[in-house]
């Protein structure tokens, strides 16, 4: 299974597990963990409080932050012209399930896999449902 299905949120109270978390994201993506992980350690250190719902917002908010909006992903969304599963979580407060249906309508003949049980990431328990939904995407 890959790492990104094993990567489960830390308790954001705990400064360490966060920049834990950090650097194991950036080791993921190619970045460099030791750099996320100081971030992520900053960002912690001047968060005024340690409430979880604080620290994530707070840390969230960086990483969209340095989110590059020029290229207009959402307006290309219609040149993408292979098969395409757009998998959202239902129980996602971030990004709500519309964002997954306006996706998966952008992009011709793109299928949504719904995840009742899911948030922003996939659980282990989704990861045959999503392995199925895109193994019937392959051509026959």
């Amino acid at each position: 299974m890959s790492r990104l299905f094993a990567h489960p949120m830390p308790d954001w109270t705990d400064r360490d597990a966060v920049a834990d978390f950090a650097a194991a994201g950036a080791e993921i993506l190619g970045d460099d963990p030791v750099t996320a992980r100081g971030i992520a350690g900053r960002i912690w250190d001047r968060t005024p409080c340690t409430a979880t719902p604080v620290q994530m917002a707070n840390q969230m908010g960086m990483a969209l932050s340095k989110i590059d909006c020029r290229h207009r992903w959402r307006e290309r969304l219609p040149e993408i012209e292979i098969p395409t599963l757009v998998v959202h979580g239902r129980r996602d407060r971030f990004f709500p399930l519309g964002n997954g249906e306006a996706m998966a309508a952008e992009i011709s003949g793109a299928r949504l896999l719904v995840l009742g049980e899911a948030a922003t990431a996939i659980p282990d328990a989704a990861a045959g449902k999503v392995a199925e939904a895109l193994q019937t995407r392959l051509p026959a």
